[in-house]
């Protein structure tokens, strides 16, 4: 998708062409949930001259309800018009940041937040981060009421086409809609599990990518509807087969070209491609509370069902949390495993820029590549490898989260604060919950 360059001027010309009644103007809350205020198209000036207001202590977490005016300032590249419409007219939507009465960003918006970071990898002396994302869904029958069973779809398996893969027609359909908003869809196939599906779309900037992954979201869930269909980005809906994730692929820029190539470099890898891993490995267990950010994202972060368990990196192996690909030139990059589709994608993608931002600035070097399946290694063969566990629960997640200072500033302090508050309260919610398993296990028994 290339970044639009509008002017006020092209975005009033745009709605008045293609007929739009009404605009949708989205933000992301700390959860990673879009949220939205829709406006009817009067209200195009007031938007466009970012005096929209609206309460953002009604938003998780934003602010207390004495603080809550807020403005919506438009990102206006990201102007897109849906391919869907309603009688009245077409309805487009505009990305917009979150901005303080006295007119400053708000430190709250996880969109600012990557803005800054950006910022901080500009003044490093790189110019681009680009991250090409890989979400995985699962699409579930819908009951007489609209509600999401625990039926799935279909029965098929990695690369099935119809009869088994059944919702290849709702696939296709979600790609033809993706082009119409202007993504490059790269590719669209059934995934492992049953009725779990994945559409991969063109590497972006950082931002762009973010956005994007939130547009993707949107149009899966509004198209899946069409066919009686409920898609989900929840990690592991089901026991007994492989969860959601959403590998990102990410590759650093500067004047030169790719930070990460190097001809004649070890695997034709760069110093900084070296010290960015250095730093991504460093961190990785501080910032899976980030990028697997709910209880039941290690239901997915376990043995046997192809989500990365271990903190280690290679070529070629993908057991391993981090993989390197094998392009090299412009598309030389490192492939973080164990991100899922539940993270907000502002955070995580600001969380593993800084890390790999503090292994460039204190040259971290990592440890030698593990090139052996390391599902098969024995506890000891790992030890001997300096190979650790990613967290095993949310909660001790949180604790690593805690007690990194560089995944702190990675967030900032609103955010920091009210993620740990937040998802603190989620954990010991969970906790105190009694499961059918406990119940079918022990009540008998004891």
């Amino acid at each position: 998708m290339v970044k639009a360059t509008n002017t006020k001027d092209d975005i009033r010309r745009m709605a008045k062409e293609e007929n739009v009644k009404f605009l949708r103007l989205m933000f992301t809350d700390l959860f990673g949930t879009i949220k939205n205020v829709e406006v009817p198209i009067s209200q195009m000036d007031k938007l466009l001259d970012n005096k929209l207001m609206f309460d953002g202590s009604s938003i998780d977490g934003f602010v207390r309800i004495e603080e809550s005016d807020m403005y919506l300032y438009p990102d206006l590249s990201t102007w897109m018009i849906f391919p869907w419409s309603t009688e009245r007219g077409k309805i487009a939507r505009v990305i917009c940041e979150v901005y303080t009465t006295d007119g400053k960003p708000f430190e709250g918006d996880p969109r600012n937040n990557l803005i800054r970071v950006l910022d901080d990898m500009r003044k490093a002396g790189f110019t681009d981060f680009n991250i090409g994302p890989e979400p995985e869904f699962f699409l579930f029958k819908m009951d007489e009421n609209g509600k999401p069973t625990t039926e799935l779809n279909d029965k098929g398996s990695y690369f099935d086409m119809a009869p088994m893969d059944l919702g290849e027609n709702c696939r296709r359909e979600i790609v033809l809609t993706m082009e119409d908003m202007g993504f490059d869809v790269e590719a669209a196939h059934h995934e492992v599990a049953p009725g779990q599906h994945e559409i991969d779309f063109k590497y972006a900037d950082a931002l762009t990518a973010a956005d994007n992954i939130q547009t993707f979201k949107l149009v899966v869930k509004t198209i899946a509807r069409k066919y009686g269909l409920y898609a989900t980005f929840m990690p592991k809906p089901l026991a007994g087969i492989n969860g959601s994730g959403m590998h990102l692929n990410m590759s650093l820029f500067h004047d030169q070209g790719n930070a990460f190539y190097d001809a004649k470099g070890n695997m034709e890898l760069s110093e900084d491609a070296f010290h960015f891993l250095g730093g991504l490995l460093k961190h990785a267990r501080s910032f899976t509370a980030i990028c697997n950010p709910i209880v039941n994202s290690y239901k997915r972060l376990v043995p046997g069902y192809e989500a990365p368990v271990y903190v280690a990196w290679s070529g070629s192996n993908r057991s391993p949390l981090i993989r390197v690909p094998n392009s090299r030139g412009l598309s030389t990059r490192l492939e973080l495993r164990s991100v899922d589709p539940a993270a907000n994608p502002y955070l995580a993608i600001a969380a593993v820029l800084e890390a790999g931002l503090d292994g460039l600035r204190n040259q971290l070097a990592p440890r030698e590549a593990v090139d052996r399946n390391i599902y098969r290694m024995d506890a000891s063969e790992r030890q001997e490898n300096h190979i650790t566990n990613l967290p095993d629960t949310l909660h001790n997640a949180l604790k690593d989260l805690a007690a990194d200072d560089v995944m702190r500033g990675a967030m900032g302090e609103h955010l920091f604060q009210s993620f740990i508050e937040a998802k603190t309260l989620e954990y010991d919610s969970y906790r105190t919950q009694v499961s059918q398993w406990e119940r079918d296990q022990y009540l008998e028994l004891y």
